[in-house]
């Protein structure tokens, strides 16, 4: 529950900000890290978009797959992780990244490191989101 001071807080910010509740949200979500930086949280942001950048480039580095079919259940979880990266997973699709079949071990890992970067990514950005409604301080 939002306090008075939370309240005062979020209807304090800027204007341009207070004409979309949910651009935080969307734009955490296409760039990791953006969100935080529309708010002004510098470090916050950028600790995020190093982690998530790292983690997703590691994960294609040890040749992960990333996921573009949902047959089973496991696929549909993976596929959902792997759309959690937002821009990343678009531009990693377009270039053809991650479409090899898994043929060294290290690959299984780095298909979790990349699901992992999604998932981690969509929660960034719904702390985002939290930070600009005053749910969060």
């Amino acid at each position: 529950m939002a306090t008075g001071s939370n309240k005062n807080a979020a209807a304090a910010q800027t204007p341009e900000l207070s004409s979309f509740l949910y651009l935080p949200l969307i734009a955490g979500w296409l760039v990791p890290g953006a969100g935080h930086f529309l708010l002004g949280k510098w470090k916050r942001g950028a600790l995020l978009a190093i982690s998530i950048v790292c983690m997703y480039a590691l994960g294609l580095a040890m040749h992960g797959k990333l996921y573009t079919s949902a047959q089973d259940i496991l696929d549909m979880l993976g596929m959902a992780g792997d759309l959690g990266n937002g821009l990343l997973f678009l531009v990693g699709r377009v270039l053809g990244l991650g479409s090899d079949p898994v043929q060294i071990t290290t690959a299984d890992y780095g298909t979790k490191f990349i699901v992992v970067a999604g998932l981690l990514n969509i929660i960034a950005a719904v702390d985002a989101h939290n930070l600009r409604t005053g749910r969060k301080s």
